[in-house]
């Protein structure tokens, strides 16, 4: 288990461009142990994303993680862009 996460190049993008569409940003990166990088307020809803960048790939707590996530139908995505996390709090289409 990893003890502190990694932060990739992108999340810092990607908070900028969730925080320009007024969502409630709480970055968890360094946590570790599988958690998602951020947790993403936004209109009366909670999310989960992953920043990853364009080649970047889940170690095995991301993954189990991520699977906890699915099998719980909790509010969990991936973003590589800025645009991937708007897409996923319904902030863009």
């Amino acid at each position: 288990m990893t003890r502190f996460g990694r932060v990739d190049r992108t999340q810092n993008e990607i908070v900028e461009g969730l925080r320009q569409a007024h969502a409630v940003v709480v970055v968890l990166s360094r946590v570790g142990q599988g958690v998602p990088d951020l947790m993403v307020g936004f209109r009366r809803a909670w999310y989960l994303i992953e920043c990853k960048s364009k080649v970047g790939r889940f170690t095995q707590d991301e993954d189990e993680f991520r699977l906890m996530c699915v099998v719980s139908e909790l509010p969990y995505a991936v973003a590589r862009t800025p645009e991937e996390a708007l897409r996923a709090i319904g902030a863009i289409r």
